[in-house]
């Protein structure tokens, strides 16, 4: 079953083009993986700091891979000093 994931994540105060750059190699590694079927980065209009990532992931087991990555691990360890808050909502499709 797909995995739809949104994940919502704030800059600290004047962070946001630092985080914006290390987000969109992110990226690029994510959607290498296989069973990754959507990988989206948005930043909001109203708010510079945040941005949105859509994802939809093949299943869960594919999911749990990619939270497993390398690249993924260093991101979270490295990115503390840039990120004030982090939200992740998985969901179902339904329409």
């Amino acid at each position: 079953m797909k995995v739809y994931l949104t994940a919502i994540i704030k800059a600290k105060p004047g962070q946001a083009d630092v985080l914006k750059n290390v987000l969109q190699e992110m990226v690029i590694d994510s959607r290498k993986e296989q069973a990754c079927l959507q990988y989206d980065l948005h930043q909001s209009l109203e708010d510079k700091n945040i941005f949105i990532f859509n994802e939809i992931w093949a299943n869960q087991a594919g999911l749990d891979l990619h939270n497993n990555q390398p690249y993924l691990k260093a991101f979270q360890t490295e990115s503390k000093a840039i990120i004030d808050e982090v939200i992740i909502y998985k969901s179902n499709k339904i329409s």
